[in-house]
């Protein structure tokens, strides 16, 4: 993580920068490949901190790890339907992280049911999986949510790790917000949620968005395709 340098006679410290990397599709069909800092902020991490690499991702084509997907490449979603993969981006997650970012999770084999996962899987702070906490089963009734996968920490089929080598973090964002097999475990594509956007500052938002070439407004993301979870039980479940 590369940090910018304090100003000196007490002025506030500018915010930290993190270099991140996307490919994606332009409206027009074309391939954009860039790469950006940009504030170390919550907004910006989550779009880029899901997946680790080495990550199993099933497409119409079978699995093929995160890292070697493509722009315009087919998924299969939880729906049934296939939906086009319009952008990826990653950054790094590196051993001087520890303690300042939220940590990484290892799930391991079947911790969610037989074959979910099929293997042990490794996801970033910002990985939500289809599967509702057994706290908030009663107020969503038979409805399936997105729960961020560390609400299910548990230290022995769920536990947080600290890499001793840089691990590179990923997400991924399809032509409709989805759930989609993550080593045989349910898990979401990226999307801000309208809370996000909404604190961001003018700015933030701006240069957010810029980083989505087929984005032009946060609407432009959809509708979520499963509620999610709160992040903590003061939340409300649809919010």
């Amino acid at each position: 993580m590369t940090l910018t340098a304090a100003t000196d006679h007490g002025s506030p410290t500018p915010e930290p920068l993190r270099t991140y990397e996307v490919a994606a599709l332009r409206a027009d069909g074309s391939l954009y490949i860039g790469q950006d800092n940009a504030p170390a902020l919550p907004l910006f991490e989550a779009a880029f901190a899901a997946f680790a690499r080495g990550t199993l991702i099933q497409t119409v084509q079978g699995d093929i790890a995160i890292e070697d997907l493509q722009p315009g490449d087919i998924i299969n979603t939880s729906s049934g339907e296939p939906a086009q993969l319009i952008w990826i981006g990653s950054s790094n997650f590196i051993p001087a992280d520890t303690g300042r970012r939220l940590p990484l999770i290892r799930i391991m084999p079947d911790s969610f049911g037989e074959g979910r996962p099929s293997s042990f899987l490794t996801v970033g702070p910002a990985a939500r999986v289809l599967h509702t906490p057994h706290h908030l089963r009663a107020e969503a009734g038979g409805t399936r949510l997105l729960a961020p996968v560390r609400e299910f920490v548990d230290g022995v089929n769920v536990i947080e790790v600290a890499p001793p080598t840089p691990v590179r973090l990923f997400h991924i964002c399809l032509s409709r917000h989805a759930a989609v097999k993550a080593g045989g475990l349910e898990m979401e594509t990226f999307h801000p949620g309208a809370q996000a956007l909404r604190d961001a500052t003018p700015n933030q938002r701006d240069r957010f968005l810029s980083m989505f070439p087929q984005i032009g407004h946060a609407t432009d993301f959809g509708p979520l395709a499963h509620p999610r979870a709160p992040d903590t039980p003061a939340e409300s479940v649809t919010g």
